[in-house]
């Protein structure tokens, strides 16, 4: 058995491609996978898929507006009604924006990426806290990227953005730290940030056979290590950045 096996996981931006190779691991391994996306189309088309490709796996999914916060609290109460409990929350929304200069950047890119990759990090966070500090193993990761601690000159915007997600994923850390359970009791909830310069998948590779992408993170190593969050201890994870590309 697993230490994911029956462990109650909420994927947000599940119809991406770190979604799909991460609700697969996680099914492969016995967990039950909450998956939310905004399209019904590719929604469904990724639970058949990871169906399909983990016979018997537990996988469902809603369709949920994470830039509404009450939709975020809902979608968080519901998986706790239905289930019992939640044990993990996997921010893995992404999106890019940038230019070639510094001068060219385009505050229309900060109001996309706010909205996409700060917002509904924020929102799904405020509403699944109290639900992952009940858990015996709550575990909340985000992606960053490692542009966040180097930024290009056009990429303002993309690098402000990560670096804010950061900093709010460090203080729900810090929230798990201050709300567990105390009197030297071992933490049971831990937030992590993981740092990547770019994702590539098994298509990309496929199309572009001869190309390197040096310092790419592949979805599937990905989603081994988002897996990998509950063999370890919430005191040796809580605020830490597990790097997967090269410093």
């Amino acid at each position: 058995m697993t230490a994911l096996a029956g462990k109650v996981v909420a994927v947000a931006g599940a119809t991406g491609p770190a979604g799909r190779a991460t609700l697969r691991r996680l099914a492969a391994d016995g967990a039950v996978v909450v998956a939310a996306g905004t399209d019904p189309g590719r929604l469904d088309a990724t639970l058949d898929a990871v169906r399909a490709a983990v016979p018997g796996a537990r996988a469902s999914g809603q369709i949920v507006d994470l830039l509404d916060p009450q939709a975020a609290r809902d979608w968080a109460d519901h998986i706790e009604a239905e289930h019992g409990r939640v044990d993990g929350l996997l921010h893995l929304v992404g999106g890019w924006r940038g230019g070639k200069t510094f001068a060219d950047t385009d505050l229309d890119d900060w109001d996309f990426l706010h909205d996409r990759v700060v917002r509904t990090l924020q929102h799904t966070t405020l509403a699944f806290q109290p639900a992952l500090l009940r858990s015996p193993a709550g575990r909340f990761a985000m992606i960053s990227a490692a542009a966040a601690h180097k930024p290009t000159a056009g990429g303002a915007a993309y690098a402000a953005a990560k670096a804010a997600t950061e900093a709010w994923t460090l203080s729900l850390a810090a929230s798990f730290a201050k709300e567990g359970p105390g009197q030297g009791a071992p933490l049971t909830a831990a937030a992590a940030i993981l740092v990547i310069k770019a994702l590539v998948t098994p298509e990309m590779r496929q199309q572009r056979p001869d190309a390197k992408f040096p310092g790419f993170t592949d979805t599937a190593d990905l989603a081994d290590t988002l897996a990998g969050l509950w063999d370890r201890p919430a005191d040796e994870l809580n605020g830490q950045h597990l790097w997967l590309t090269p410093r």
